[in-house]
């Protein structure tokens, strides 16, 4: 029998350590993981490293046309595929899009240093030879069973009664978790919104759940519609809002939820709607704690451009 190297037969100690420790703190934690679950299918008994958890949070928080545009730029010959190389690219570039994920894109505070083994992430995309390619479509497949599996967990975590609902207060205690609002303010919220709908609260359904973070995928969108009904003076009321959903986003919010959304941020209750503070609550409630992305700067500018034109004045020509 041929001897077996040192470096093979630590490897194998490694990976045999590895697995043992996983199905452990699998069974200490009591993962009962459906097989239809993604992070199943990731393996590891559903335990991933924290530079894929970075990653994940940022998959959930950008948009579909974000990474349509990171393939097209790393695919250099255009084919329609990436490899695993081309996709460390795409990563890296979408990771940076918050400071958090730009703060951890050298993996330097992940301990995720051991090159030998390869994450649950490029694993299950490019196998375990890291030899197969992957498409855009697979990726974004793999973003939508995420997003939907993730905000079915939250919602379940407020218990749903008999007929699979939750209450508004709920409903808005979710809206509103990285809204980072100090304790009176969002305590004073949630109670303006059990006390609107303590008689004739319907609840909200997970289909009405996942409709509205489908509206919230598409919320720097939404910022500029709703920017431009600010320029022309137009009032965002719940008919406005419904179109902007309608229009940008392609969903159709129900009159409830809508309904809601304003009990929440309407504070003065004139049935209008402040969109500068909407929007910014919901780009944190997005962005769940990896704050806010770098942007543009077109809001901004939009914004400068209404105080400069209120704030100028006719100018008397001399001759």
């Amino acid at each position: 029998m041929l001897p077996v190297p040192l470096t093979i037969y630590l490897l194998w100690s490694y990976q045999d350590y590895r697995d043992r420790l996983l199905n452990s703190i699998s069974q200490r934690l009591n993962l009962d993981l459906d097989e239809d679950s993604i992070f199943y299918k990731l393996g590891s008994s559903g335990l991933i490293t924290f530079s894929d958890y970075i990653f994940l949070l940022t998959v959930l928080s950008t948009s579909r046309r974000h990474f349509e545009i990171a393939f097209r730029m790393f695919d250099l010959n255009g084919d329609g595929d990436v490899d695993c190389e081309e996709f460390e690219k795409v990563a890296a570039l979408i990771r940076q899009q918050s400071s958090i994920g730009s703060r951890h894109r050298d993996h330097a505070n992940t301990g995720n240093t051991f090159k030998g083994i390869n994450s649950a992430l490029t694993t299950y995309f490019f196998g375990p030879q890291l030899n197969q390619k992957l498409t855009i479509e697979k990726f974004l497949d793999f973003q939508h069973q995420l997003q939907k599996e993730i905000l079915s967990l939250e919602f379940q975590r407020k218990q749903p009664d008999e007929n699979g609902r939750i209450t508004e207060a709920d409903f808005a205690e979710l809206l509103l978790a990285y809204a980072g609002y100090p304790a009176k303010k969002k305590a004073r919220m949630l109670k303006r919104v059990k006390k609107t709908f303590r008689d004739h609260g319907v609840g909200i359904t997970k289909d009405d759940y996942l409709k509205f973070f489908h509206f919230l995928n598409n919320i720097n969108d939404v910022d500029t519609a709703l920017t431009f009904y600010h320029i022309a003076g137009a009032s965002i009321d719940q008919p406005t809002l419904r179109h902007v959903a309608r229009t940008v986003a392609h969903v159709d919010l129900s009159p409830h939820v809508i309904n809601v959304v304003f009990t929440i941020f309407d504070e003065n209750m004139d049935g209008q709607l402040s969109n500068r503070e909407f929007v910014a609550v919901m780009k944190n409630r997005l962005l769940r704690g990896l704050e806010k992305p770098k942007d543009t700067g077109f809001v901004k500018l939009m914004y400068s451009l209404i105080k400069c034109a209120r704030d100028t004045k006719p100018a008397i020509l001399d001759f």
